[in-house]
């Protein structure tokens, strides 16, 4: 009985450990090398602060606000801020903080550090005390503005609510849906140079990556040009772009010596072919012209003399 009663009493234990979990966060995130310690299974519900364009997270066992459309945790001293619930997350320093963050009262921390006892619950932090005189003198003012002036909440990006789990979409994913279904622009200055920052580290811009390629990318001229380009001495202006054929004739009649070639170019095989027959035709005229005379010659003198015979007859 004992032993049965042990049974029971650890698997009440254990149901209520896992009927809790969704409640109790631990918080586990971000950039490589980064860690905060959030790690959220399901959109987060969020409530605003009265007063205030922030939003917290009631239900999450961590510093979490909602402010501009982006995500603000203030986590082991440190501040940190994504566009996705469950990040990644990105460090903020305390320079860069959205003042109207800075401003939430104490009682809205679900996990207030052990150094804001003792301070207002509807008071912001003493930031200028924690962060030192420095701090205090760069940002004089901060914790007085205008509460009728305030500007609205920003929306909130609701779409998130069907990417949990396995369904949590990628960095690279992030910035796309967003753009898709979120179309509000942030007003604070400080959040937009955030996003900016953010959105360059999850997705360089397309002219980005064509001016990390150029320098990879060949001309045109050289991709098309022949392998040996370098290798054939360039083309004179008077020469042929082919390769003329090869003169069989004997080495008297080839003109000019082998080192003369280089400064006076070998002409076309029609040019160079074009004397030796004119030559070849004049030599066989002349001959002509030196055996007709004689046959002609000789044949009218032995008509003449035919003639002068009948007539002496």
């Amino acid at each position: 009985m004992k032993k049965i009663r042990y049974v029971l009493i650890a698997l009440s234990m254990l149901m209520c450990t896992v009927t809790n979990a969704p409640a109790s966060v631990s918080i586990g995130i971000g950039l490589p090398n980064l860690s905060i310690g959030i790690n959220l299974p399901l959109f987060p519900e969020l409530a605003p602060v009265p007063g205030y364009p922030v939003y917290y997270a009631p239900g999450v066992d961590a510093n979490y606000f909602f402010y501009d459309g982006m995500y603000w945790v203030y986590q082991n001293d440190n501040w940190y801020a994504s566009t996705w619930y469950n990040g990644p997350w990105g460090f903020v320093e305390p320079e860069a903080v959205p003042l109207f963050v800075l401003r939430v009262p104490v009682r809205y921390y679900r996990q207030p550090p052990p150094y804001f006892r003792g301070w207002q619950s509807n008071a912001p932090p003493r930031w200028g005390q924690h962060w030192g005189g420095g701090w205090e003198q760069r940002h004089s003012g901060w914790d007085r503005w205008n509460r009728s002036s305030a500007p609205r909440r920003a929306p909130l990006p609701a779409y998130q609510r069907q990417y949990s789990g396995d369904r949590y979409p990628q960095v690279e994913q992030q910035h796309e849906l967003r753009g898709q279904s979120y179309r509000y622009q942030p007003r604070d200055k400080a959040v937009r140079q955030h996003l900016k920052q953010q959105v360059e580290q999850k997705a360089p811009a397309p002219a980005q990556r064509g001016r990390q390629d150029a320098p990879q990318m060949k001309n045109p001229r050289q991709i098309n040009a022949p392998a040996d380009q370098h290798s054939k001495p360039p083309q004179r202006g008077g020469e042929s772009a082919q390769k003329p054929a090869q003169d069989h004739t004997p080495p008297q009649s080839r003109g000019p010596a082998v080192h003369d070639q280089k400064q006076q170019p070998a002409a076309p095989p029609h040019v160079q072919q074009a004397p030796r027959v004119k030559e070849q035709e004049q030599r066989s005229k002349d001959r002509g012209e030196q055996q007709q005379p004689g046959r002609g010659h000789g044949q009218g003198q032995d008509r003449d003399d035919d003639r002068g015979r009948g007539r002496d007859k």
